[in-house]
């Protein structure tokens, strides 16, 4: 459990760095969620390139997809994606309804305009998994009450 409270220590402190150098005038502040999202573009590519390395190869994109909202999820989040669903033309949502970083901010409803920064990471994390297994994706994710959200997969064809 240590480990648990010690990734959400970190990210809460990435988040609040990236916003602390926007405020310092070091760069803009509509560039802090691309700078989160890349960082977690990274860690996704790194963590995926591990996870994968003893793993068979995947049947199709809805396999992958699997594989994340599993295997990946529960290594990085301790639990699945409650919810994944598809139109079967390349999008995808992954419904998690009680999303760890984000529980400790769902007290109330003033934090929810907040919840977008905190999600960067996980997007970045999501895409980076996606685009080291060959599949090249925007990711985007949305709250409508907390600590529940949704990540909206899209896969861009080659």
């Amino acid at each position: 459990m240590a480990d648990e409270a010690l990734f959400l220590l970190l990210h809460n402190e990435m988040v609040s760095g990236v916003y602390k150098s926007a405020e310092q005038g070091e760069m803009e502040n509509g560039r802090c969620i691309t700078k989160l999202e890349n960082m977690g573009f990274r860690v996704g590519q790194g963590l995926i390139e591990r996870f994968t390395k003893d793993t068979a190869r995947f049947k199709d994109e809805l396999d992958i997809m699997k594989f994340i909202c599993k295997d990946f999820w529960t290594t990085v989040f301790k639990k699945q994606i409650d919810n994944l669903r598809t139109n079967h033309q390349g999008i995808y949502v992954l419904q998690d309804n009680k999303f760890r970083l984000l529980t400790q901010m769902s007290a109330g409803k003033q934090y929810l305009e907040h919840a977008s920064k905190y999600l960067a990471f996980t997007c970045g994390l999501i895409r980076g998994g996606l685009s080291n297994l060959g599949i090249k994706s925007i990711v985007t994710a949305e709250v409508s009450s907390m600590p529940a959200c949704k990540f909206q997969v899209m896969i861009q064809k080659l």
